[in-house]
């Protein structure tokens, strides 16, 4: 298995200037609301310390009164814009998040299928749901309370040098250990989540891989296997949250001993000034407020680090699936014919040892060929050769004289269908799951192709077409669950089918009316059957038989069983 590529810091911070160019307006006016409320907070501090001194001068309650009122206007004044401006920072946030999750979709959705399959599903499945969701949130909440909070910070420290320039200096107190230790975590942070977010990846492979064979495990025993490999995966989880955790407890102390430092100082400082009538109380009064100010939004700066590092890192997954080639456009011109010819093919997976020797097949338009033999053998491996998801490492397969691989995407897969054992039901309608393969398709032709395929169960179903399945609504058995994939198999009208033991989850009378039907349908198709039921091989016009990589035999039923070889006796144990 290899994992999806993860993008570079370069790739991540483009990407985010991206995302803030694409609505540059929604963030300036966040930016200036943000920034009049952070001024408007300024007001009470200086306003405070006017108090003071104006009653250290004589001052009356009048005066008094005047100033504790434009304190509270300027309170509410801050309230409305921050309120406002979050406001408006949301909705920002949410149209970010809303372009990233539809440009994650269209990459996925451009991914060739050979290097899903070698990901895994639980990588995907990761970064779809866990990492998305965390950029979101850095999206829509880390980063603009970062960039605000800095904004606030820069006005309090200047407000505090226009007091009197030695006080700021003194208020930069604290900043050296903070600054040494958010570098300190800065480095080890990105590598630290982005390990953490790969063993998540590991394990929601895991997990998904048991489940899904939870038959198979039971059947051969291989309950305290599983047990122990999710068990790894597990440790390796809690292994790389402590390492993360570890980095968080380390910055968080320093930083919160940080906080007393300045106002410490301040005091210390400004006592020595008033007492040298340089500055007047309310001077440092205000300093010291001002100080304590400062606090919560570089708190909220510290904190949220945190959520960013894992946001970044999150992105950087995200953006990694964009990074993968996608198919080629294609460089050959349409084929000329359907015939399908495969010369000399070798092909290993991820650079192992050859799991095809050097097949030589031919398949006539309109022929009917089962492919058979144990397991292990290569079958698959040849199908998806057959339908261009894989190219071979020597030898070409070809179609009308193109090689497959070198057909537009689009191209092969209008002339080329490949069904496998694995399904899927989509969330929606029956019509809606139907309608992937043909878009156009009329309620008639959905009914007439899931007739085809003996999915007479539609017609009982409470809404008919308009019936809600997947999850969350009514659920498909695996054979109803298949008889769909079928249908939408019929509708795609493809010239070349390629069945991977396509009907594995029926019931055998239900699988042989499936491809009784099927073979009635699809006269004059040229049809590619993995068979494991040797019925299916009865009824081709030809069958090859797959041994360790090599096609040992190749003719018909009646010519096979009189030669009395591997496909004679395949027959003879399964029939009697």
């Amino acid at each position: 298995m290899s994992r999806l590529p993860v993008a570079d810091r370069t790739a991540v911070r483009r990407a985010t200037l991206d995302l803030i160019n694409r609505d540059r307006r929604a963030v300036l006016i966040v930016l200036a609301l943000h920034g009049a409320a952070a001024i408007a907070g300024l007001a009470p501090p200086w306003l405070l310390g006017s108090i003071i001194d104006q009653v250290s001068a004589g001052a009356g309650v009048a005066t008094v009164d005047r100033l504790a009122l434009a304190i509270g206007g300027f309170v509410l004044v801050q309230a409305l814009l921050s309120r406002y401006a979050q406001y408006a920072g949301h909705r920002f946030g949410e149209r970010a998040v809303a372009r990233l999750r539809e440009d994650f979709v269209r990459r996925t959705l451009g991914l060739p299928v050979s290097v899903v399959e070698r990901a895994g599903s639980g990588d995907l499945a990761t970064r779809s749901s866990v990492d998305v969701s965390t950029v979101g949130t850095t999206v829509r909440d880390v980063v603009p309370t970062i960039v605000i909070a800095s904004v606030q910070l820069t006005l309090l420290f200047g407000a505090i040098f226009l007091l009197h320039p030695l006080l700021g200096l003194v208020a930069l107190a604290g900043l050296p250990s903070i600054w040494a230790v958010t570098r300190w975590y800065l480095r080890r942070a990105t590598s630290a989540y982005l390990a953490e977010g790969a063993a998540t990846a590991e394990l929601t492979e895991t997990l998904t891989a048991t489940a899904e064979g939870a038959r198979t495990v039971e059947a051969l025993r291989l309950t305290h296997d599983r047990i122990g490999h999710g068990t790894e995966r597990i440790a390796r989880v809690w292994a790389t949250r402590r390492a993360t955790l570890a980095l968080r407890s380390v910055f968080f102390t320093v930083v919160e001993a940080s906080y007393p430092l300045p106002i410490a100082a301040v005091l210390l400082v400004g006592g020595y000034l008033l007492s040298r009538e340089m500055v007047s109380l309310g001077a440092v009064v205000a300093a010291a407020l001002y100080l304590q100010q400062a606090i919560e939004p570089l708190d909220r700066i510290l904190q949220w680090t945190e959520q960013a590092q894992r946001g970044f890192a999150s992105f950087a997954r995200v953006l990694g699936v964009g990074q993968v080639p996608p198919e080629p456009p294609g460089r050959a011109s349409a084929p000329r014919g359907e015939r399908l010819v495969v010369r000399g093919a070798r092909f290993s997976y991820a650079g192992g040892r050859d799991v095809l020797h050097g097949i030589d097949l031919e398949v006539r338009p309109g022929e009917r060929l089962a492919i058979v033999g144990p397991s292990g053998a290569g079958k698959s491996t040849l199908a998806r050769l057959l339908a261009g998801i894989d190219a071979p490492r020597h030898g070409v397969v070809s179609i009308g004289g193109c090689p497959i691989t070198d057909l537009d995407p689009a191209e092969r897969r209008r002339r080329i269908a490949l069904v496998t054992q694995e399904h899927h039901v989509f969330i929606g309608s029956v019509r809606d799951n139907l309608a992937f393969a043909a878009p156009d398709a009329s309620d008639d032709q959905m009914r007439s192709a899931l007739t085809t395929v003996g999915a007479d169960w539609y017609a009982d179903l409470p809404d008919y077409l308009d019936t809600q399945v997947g999850d969350g609504a009514r659920q498909l058995g695996a054979a109803e669950a298949q008889q769909l994939a079928l249908a939408r198999l019929v509708l795609a009208d493809p010239h070349t089918l390629i069945l991977d033991e396509a009907t594995a989850a029926l019931d055998p009378t239900t699988a042989r009316r499936t491809e009784r039907t099927l073979a009635a349908v699809l006269t004059g198709r040229t049809v590619i059957a993995i068979a494991h039921r040797l019925n299916t091989a009865h009824d081709a016009d030809r069958v090859a038989v797959l041994e360790d990589g090599r096609i040992t035999e190749l003719g018909s039923h009646d010519e096979l069983v009189r030669a009395g070889g591997a496909y004679a006796a395949l027959w003879r144990s399964w029939h009697h």
